[in-house]
């Protein structure tokens, strides 16, 4: 695999690790409205296993968020190391040729 198409294929892995934390924090903010709406409900199965899946789930967050810092990171890196955006403009370049 060329430098340049390794680099997309990080960055398209950067914006999935993206979507996957937006998706997890929908989640969990889904699973704390039906906590509240709860309250008033008082569901004794939505109050035993609620709050252990919204931690669950907080937690796949901070490892989803996690990862994709250091990926983005190191897709940065490679970026800069491989001088990607040079690439791309030579590679850009010779296609006009």
């Amino acid at each position: 695999m060329d430098k340049i198409r390794k680099f997309e294929l990080m960055e398209k892995i950067v914006h999935e690790l993206e979507d996957l934390k937006n998706s997890q924090q929908a989640i969990v903010q889904k699973i704390g409205k039906i906590e509240v709406d709860n309250i008033d409900l008082g569901d004794k199965r939505l109050e035993k296993d609620l709050p252990d899946m919204h931690q669950r789930i907080a937690d796949n967050l901070d490892n989803i968020a996690s990862i994709l810092e250091d990926f983005a990171g190191q897709t940065s890196a490679y970026s800069n190391q491989n001088h990607i955006q040079e690439l791309k403009e030579q590679e850009a370049i010779d296609k006009l040729s």
